[in-house]
């Protein structure tokens, strides 16, 4: 299916990590197209799936970071405006946890990370890039979520269940605008994010899944590039979850 996505433009955050989910949608976003904006608080990383998807042809722009930052946020939307003119994607991939452990053990600070990066992050996001969508009538916008109900990451699980109604709500708020939110929920992969989680969680979601095998940043990339594309016309405000479990 061609999908319709030459010369659109996106804006990838979380794109740093080599074994991450960013980077692996922007190379897929980048073979069906698009120029890329890669974003993460790793510049050196970001550098290197910029270069990645210029190698598939594509303009590509790297720029570091932190979306718990206003400043930071601010200055990449201008950057990516001032590049390639417009954004017509946006998939808010950053995330990060503060720790793997069990929730009473976790202190107010460890809290307001979780909830800093995954949710204020995505939203902090959204309301940078918004104005230029709405400006156009056009847009794609695809919140990540995912992690809820898993022992020891209680409030990223927390903030990533509120990207679902924030997603939820968004949609409602700007579809009729011609700008079309949706979310994934990738299942758990041995990524950047989860690299310190113990070998008993991968293991346990392995046995739990019907494939037995976890999720890879190949089974996420595809999906994304579908929510990004004018083929996807019709769904707004959906989670589309993935889980074999």
């Amino acid at each position: 299916m061609d999908l319709q996505l030459k010369d659109k433009v996106a804006l990838v955050t979380g794109a740093g990590s080599q074994i991450g989910y960013g980077r692996a949608i922007c190379l897929t976003l980048g073979e069906e197209g698009c120029d890329i904006i890669a974003a993460d608080i790793d510049l050196d990383g970001t550098r290197q799936t910029a270069k990645q998807v210029e190698a598939l042809g594509r303009r590509a722009l790297a720029v570091k970071t932190d979306v718990t930052k206003q400043a930071d946020v601010d200055d990449m939307v201008e950057q990516a405006i001032k590049k390639f003119g417009r954004i017509d994607i946006l998939v808010n991939n950053a995330g990060a946890s503060s720790r793997e452990r069990p929730f009473m053990e976790m202190t107010p600070e460890d809290w307001e990370f979780d909830i800093g990066v995954n949710l204020l992050g995505q939203i902090r996001v959204a309301r940078a890039v918004l104005p230029h969508m709405l400006k156009r009538k056009y847009g794609r916008i695809i919140n990540t979520s995912g992690g809820q109900g898993v022992p020891g990451i209680s409030i990223y699980g927390a903030a990533k269940g509120g990207v679902v109604q924030f997603t939820k709500a968004l949609a409602r708020e700007v579809g009729s605008q011609g700008v079309i939110v949706n979310a994934v929920g990738p299942g758990l992969g041995k990524t950047g994010l989860t690299h310190r989680a113990p070998s008993e969680m991968f293991e346990g979601e392995r046995q739990s899944s019907v494939l037995k095998r976890l999720c890879e940043p190949v089974d996420v990339a595809p999906v994304v590039a579908f929510l990004a594309s004018d083929k996807c016309s019709y769904m707004a405000g959906q989670l589309i979850q993935l889980s074999t479990s």
